[in-house]
């Protein structure tokens, strides 16, 4: 397939730079038994039934964009510059890979110096981003990143404002545990406690899974051939509570239902060697693009994605790719709004 198969017209203005508030009072695009009908997450009971399973990435956000000061000695003497860095992914040996602003302005060896005495030596510059090793890590790393950080927001809302203080909690989810994401799980964020404790109720059943999303999930999709794009990779954990869960669900006859596209390619990834969910920890390069064939996801709770993007790829192969260009000129005419920061939807196939 070609990557204008993924394309459709969007209003800039309906690219949401702040959340509603509360969470639950976005809007929600229901797709169903060939219907389309509008709605809000506050009535998410409505189309959800007793015995239902909502899959939800617990990752937490780390402010992962600094401001630091680039290091060079010469003949000249010593010298600095301004340069911003935003961590990407973070290896076993704890070294980060990250994009730099200018990129340009760095050479492998050199130091770029931080507030709160963090420091990181540039070791590699490769297409992928800056490679750094820093001078801290574990806990004393995190906190002087939740220090001295600022929320990573989506390249879509931090050309058109700067993050701030509200973002720290704006661009988080209720249930966020585990640090390491440098993106959050955006379909999460419709949620807060009393609606969780509302499905509670009603008889909707909760697994947790980690999924570390990654700054790759905004790199541009760049071959026509969808085929030959190289998808980015991220790193995940399945535990066997929480397979066993999914497990139950399945042969019980509810529904599993991920929310966001992280946790659904996290479950596929862990249902790919044997067609059944099972406990898996690693890194997942998993694409998931028209013809892909789901093992246990019965539907999808997503935001609004980007044109030509894998996000929308995967949304075109749970339902089809004629259907989901019907479902977003539905939701631009009815005027969603789109992305991190906007309404979302829940589909089946």
């Amino acid at each position: 397939m070609n990557l204008s198969d993924f394309d459709f017209d969007l209003p800039e203005d309906l690219i949401a730079l702040r959340p509603l508030k509360p969470r639950p009072s976005s809007r929600m695009l229901v797709a169903q038994e060939g219907r389309v009908e509008n709605s809000h997450f506050a009535d998410i009971c409505n189309y959800l039934r007793s015995g239902d399973l909502l899959v939800l990435n617990n990752t937490k956000v780390i402010p992962a964009r600094l401001n630091g000061r680039r290091r060079r000695i010469s003949d000249q003497g010593e010298t600095f510059a301004n340069i911003e860095i935003t961590l990407i992914s973070c290896d076993a040996k704890g070294d980060w890979l990250s994009l730099a602003k200018p990129a340009r302005r760095l050479n492998i060896g050199e130091e770029v110096h931080f507030e709160a005495g963090l420091k990181a030596t540039v070791l590699s510059k490769t297409s992928d981003g800056i490679g750094l090793s820093f001078n801290m890590s574990g806990d004393a790393f995190d906190m002087v990143i939740a220090q001295i950080g600022t929320m990573p927001l989506p390249p879509y809302i931090a050309g058109k404002r700067p993050a701030d203080a509200k973002d720290n909690d704006d661009y988080q989810t209720v249930f966020a545990k585990e640090l390491g994401a440098v993106a959050a799980p955006t379909a999460s964020l419709h949620f807060d406690s009393a609606l969780l404790e509302k499905l509670r109720q009603h008889g909707v059943n909760f697994s947790e899974v980690t999924l570390h999303v990654g700054g790759g999930t905004f790199l541009p999709v760049k071959t026509d051939d969808i085929s030959a794009h190289k998808m980015h990779s991220e790193w995940g954990h399945v535990s066997k509570q929480a397979a066993l869960e999914i497990m139950q669900t399945k042969r019980a006859g509810g529904r599993v239902i991920p929310v966001g596209t992280t946790a659904l390619r996290l479950i596929e990834t862990a249902a790919r060697e044997t067609g059944e969910i099972q406990a898996w920890v690693g890194d997942t390069d998993i694409f998931i693009k028209p013809g892909f064939q789901f093992q246990v996801t019965d539907g999808l709770i997503t935001n609004f994605h980007l044109p030509k993007s894998t996000l929308l790829m995967l949304v075109s192969a749970l339902i089809g790719l004629d259907r989901c260009h019907e479902i977003y000129d539905y939701a631009t005419n009815e005027r969603y709004r789109f992305f991190s920061y906007g309404d979302g939807s829940l589909l089946f196939p």
